[in-house]
């Protein structure tokens, strides 16, 4: 290799239209019904390879791990790997997607380090292939790796075709974190049945979804800031809200762009989106 090859890639994010937890397995991965969405917010994601070897990762964001505490960075090892393809990898990302906040955007980044490392080195890996390293990485990166509107099972690698959420999102991210694994110490400590909704809910996709929306860990916090969001949403004009995988962002649907833009006005540093059909955009 005597010349950087590059590309460019948009890291989507996901919300969480539905999100259940069934049970445990015996490894402690708690098993999961969700429907996930990807979004029009992402992430810009850099793959560059070099004569070389090792990884080099720069974010935007300086609070960002850029060693092998970065799924991105951790994808790109297990690649590389796998593969057996050699040269130095250089990944930079452009933070967009805020963490803490339930919206993958570390797993979106794997993804998309994934996905360029794979179409950089000239497709030696199957899409399979993939998978089964997205899966070891992290349990939200298959689904961020193919993206669209998916029903996901298992830990969320069991993956099938829905028929994609229709609706404007605005989406915001209050000024405080959910960190995953306390949302689900806090859900060990404290169960919640199974919600039982998900066949309503697949019966009202793609039109009317929004009433039968559901989150488990909304239900577990009983956060009056989470509530009160979701409340104005819906005196703004929304179908429904909620909030997105273990928190903080909480998400309102949409019927038109004008709603929406004006619902956006009322939340300092919200973002408006729409569904997209894949998880990583080259």
């Amino acid at each position: 290799m005597n010349r950087v090859r590059a590309l460019n890639l948009l890291a989507c994010a996901k919300l969480n239209l539905y999100l259940d937890i069934t049970g445990r397995r015996d490894d402690g991965y708690h098993l999961l019904e969700t429907v996930m969405q990807s979004v029009s917010f992402a992430d810009v994601v850099t793959v560059a390879v070099c004569p070389g070897g090792g990884i080099t990762l720069t974010c935007s964001r300086e609070d960002i791990p850029t060693d092998r505490r970065n799924t991105a960075y951790r994808a790109a090892e297990l690649f590389m790997q796998y593969s057996g393809m050699t040269g130095r990898v250089l990944l930079d990302i452009e933070k967009h997607i805020p963490s803490g906040a339930g919206m993958g955007g570390g797993s979106a980044d794997a993804a998309a380090a994934l996905r360029g490392l794979n179409n950089v080195f000239g497709e030696p890996l199957s899409e399979q292939q993939l998978l089964d390293i997205a899966v070891q990485v992290g349990a939200d990166v298959p689904f961020c790796l193919v993206g669209g509107t998916k029903l996901c099972r298992g830990i969320g690698e069991k993956m099938s075709d829905l028929p994609a959420a229709k609706g404007i999102f605005v989406v915001v991210k209050p000024d405080f974190s959910c960190p995953t694994g306390e949302a689900y110490r806090k859900y060990d400590s404290s169960p919640v049945a199974p919600h039982g909704g998900l066949e309503r809910f697949r019966a009202a996709l793609p039109d009317n979804y929004a009433p039968e929306m559901y989150n488990v860990f909304q239900e577990l916090y009983a956060d009056e800031r989470i509530e009160s969001i979701c409340r104005r949403f819906m005196e703004l004009g929304a179908r429904g809200a909620m909030l997105t995988g273990s928190g903080s962002a909480v998400f309102g649907v949409f019927d038109d762009a004008h709603t929406a833009a004006a619902a956006q006005k009322e939340f300092s540093g919200s973002v408006l989106c729409s569904a997209v059909g894949e998880g990583v955009c080259l």
